[in-house]
């Protein structure tokens, strides 16, 4: 599925869904926005981390070095 039709099919139902008024200008910035950021995020998603995660994390502390 490409970018802007993952963005058409579920933005404007899930910002309804929790009762956010959007116009057209609203979901034209939005869109734009998701143009050119989503294809980096994206490829931060897939890109390989090199390190297993963190067991159990606790979100309250700093992270547990092996």
């Amino acid at each position: 599925m490409e970018a802007s039709q993952s963005f058409e099919s579920f933005v404007p139902a899930g910002l309804a869904s929790l009762g956010v008024e959007a116009d057209e200008t609203d979901l034209a910035v939005m869109a734009g926005a998701h143009a050119i950021y989503w294809p980096a995020i994206r490829a931060l998603m897939e890109a390989p981390v090199g390190a297993p995660p963190e067991p159990d994390p606790d979100l309250s502390r700093a992270p547990v070095g092996e």
